[in-house]
């Protein structure tokens, strides 16, 4: 890992210094790289794939930028105050976490370009084994970066831009400043993607293959799976009831369960026996990991939001952010006896241990659902708690007696690998894959080896919706796109829904005989988004709430920053917008 650490390091100080990908180029006097004295060196080839990577763990994307859409969801509800245009589907693609989000991957996806193109100058049988798989690190990079561009705000009548550097040498000269022409359709994206990906595949490592210090590069396993969401959302295109955007030929379901054996058989990839297991930093690197946002313990790298989900000032010990809640809709979706449920989110009430000590969960917060995500949570329960000569807290000295978080509590990432693709979510596609094709059996079959994981009964065949509660439970909290599963699932009806709490009476006392949770039918009980003097009972949360409004002829994805449409003096066709 030291080697991937020392590339983040030089891709900080290109992030700080440059606004384009010619910009990070030139910059000898500030100890960078020009074009002039670069790929002479493995090292150097290394270390400009590490200047991709750095986006992993950026406080925006999979910090947090990534996370605030899902409030548009019904798993996760935010601080409400931020962007109600957002989560209110009247977003006008000028939202800091979308506009943040566009220009990050655009800016890593340009030095990818670079990395790929520069080495690819150099002739593919003239580089060194290092070279060749930093072309695979770079490519698989690059889909990673335009798939996550591509399906936001890509639909089959209007894609969007892209452009291989190797292809056109004038884009590579303008670097981020460039305008890349814009695809007619997501599907020419789509296709693109799958390109880079074939590529990369036969340029990377299995991961196995990856001693310590290599751990977290890209490598075959990560290509696999992402090729099965790739076909997945590529399929949804073919299925869709908006008018106007199906496409007959989009359907990619075969591919997929191939590709899922594929990793399990010669990738050695699998589900572990426990579920809780899979969230314990001993396993970042387990049989079930396949992508993550890596994470380094005491330094600044990683993804800061086990801290965003952490109660808000973490009971007066770490910086808890508290911004981002599960909903009760997401707590009663488990079964009762599912053994996920516990793993996943830490109830009002409940007793955990927390830096040593037993710490009872009171839903504080300005977000009040009565529920905090659990997953992210096993770094918090080491250390102790320090008190000094006066025999008050030391906060401070009980941070520094943790060795599994960061001490600069403003940016608190963790020893704990945040996951981005894990083994059992590629069971899942298999699952839905197959109940695609009409084959509930062969469904059932997959969905219940995760099913045995989580202590429930076995199922003889399966439908859309045990796919759809499987892949809920399963996956909370974790960023696989639950929003992008209401939507491609058209579910409209819940993405329209209220959200709620459970909380007791008095939220600032604990549970108690006196101070019971409220009643589904007591008056109290209102919900928590949208928020509204006027909204029903829990009792009554059948009824859609006011103010979200689904429309999929508009809100399918999301339309283009409208900065970038000025800048590209119509090269760039806006995406319809709603009211």
């Amino acid at each position: 890992m030291k080697k991937i650490i020392a590339a983040i390091a030089f891709a900080a100080l290109g992030a700080s210094v440059t606004t384009s990908c010619s910009d990070f180029l030139d910059v000898k006097m500030q100890g960078n790289p020009s074009e002039d004295n670069y790929w002479h060196s493995d090292k150097q080839a290394m270390d400009a794939v590490g200047a991709i990577y750095w986006i992993l763990g950026q406080e925006e994307t999979w910090g947090r930028d990534l996370f605030w859409e899902q409030g548009c969801g019904d798993d996760m509800v935010c601080n409400k105050s931020r962007w109600p245009s957002l989560y209110e589907f009247h977003y006008t693609g000028d939202e800091s976490p979308l506009v943040d989000n566009w220009k990050y991957m655009y800016e890593y996806m340009a030095r990818a370009n670079w990395v790929i193109s520069s080495l690819k100058a150099k002739g593919i049988d003239n580089l060194t084994a290092i070279e060749k798989r930093s072309v695979g690190e770079a490519l698989f990079m690059r889909a990673w970066l335009h798939f996550h561009i591509a399906y936001r705000y890509g639909r089959s009548d209007n894609g969007v831009p892209f452009i291989r550097y190797e292809d056109s040498p004038e884009y590579a000269a303008q670097g981020n400043s460039a305008i890349p022409p814009q695809c007619k359709s997501v599907l020419d994206n789509y296709a693109l993607i799958e390109q880079d990906l074939k590529e990369a595949e036969g340029l990377l490592p299995l991961f196995q293959t990856y001693g310590a210090e290599d751990q977290g590069r890209a490598h075959k396993q990560a290509v696999w799976a992402l090729m099965v969401k790739l076909y997945a959302y590529w399929s949804y295109w073919s299925e869709t009831t908006v008018p106007g955007l199906k496409v007959a030929d989009a359907n990619k379901w075969d591919l997929i369960p191939p590709l899922v054996d594929k990793l399990e058989g010669e990738g050695g990839r699998g589900l572990l026996d426990n579920f809780a297991d899979v969230f314990k930093m001993e396993n970042n690197w387990s049989k079930e990991y396949i992508w993550s946002v890596t994470s380094t313990g005491p330094t600044e790298g990683g993804s800061l939001f086990p801290g965003v989900c952490l109660v808000n000032k973490g009971w007066g010990l770490y910086n808890g952010w508290g911004s981002l809640k599960p909903t009760r809709g997401l707590y009663e979706a488990f079964d009762e006896n599912d053994k996920r449920r516990d793993v996943s989110l830490i109830g009002y009430g409940r007793t955990v241990t927390y830096f040593g000590a037993d710490q009872k969960y009171n839903d504080f917060d300005a977000i009040k659902s009565g529920f905090m995500y659990g997953k992210y949570f096993e770094p918090y329960t080491y250390g102790k708690r320090v008190m000094n000569a006066e025999g008050e807290l030391d906060a401070a000295a009980t941070a520094a007696s943790n060795p599994y978080i960061n001490q600069n509590g403003n940016r608190p990432t963790t020893s704990l690998n945040l996951p981005l693709l894990r083994f059992a979510e590629m069971v899942l596609f298999k699952a839905e894959a197959l109940i695609k094709k009409g084959d509930g059996a062969g469904a059932a079959k997959e969905l219940n080896r995760l099913r045995k994981r989580a202590g429930l009964a076995e199922l003889s065949t399966a439908t859309m919706e045990d796919l759809m509660k499987e892949r809920r439970c399963e996956l909370s909290g974790e960023f696989t796109d639950r929003f992008m599963d209401l939507k491609r699932w058209e579910d409209y009806k819940t993405l329209n829904s209220y959200q709620y709490s459970k909380l007791p009476k008095d939220p600032s006392r604990p549970l108690s005989d006196d101070n019971p949770f409220l009643a589904d039918n007591d008056p109290a009980n209102k919900a928590i988004w949208p928020v509204t003097d006027n909204a029903p009972l829990y009792s009554e949360r059948e009824t859609a709430a006011p103010g979200r409004n689904f429309e999929p002829e508009y809100d399918l994805v999301f339309p283009f920053p409208s900065q970038e449409v000025i800048k590209a003096n119509g090269r760039l066709k806006q995406n319809p917008i709603g009211k």
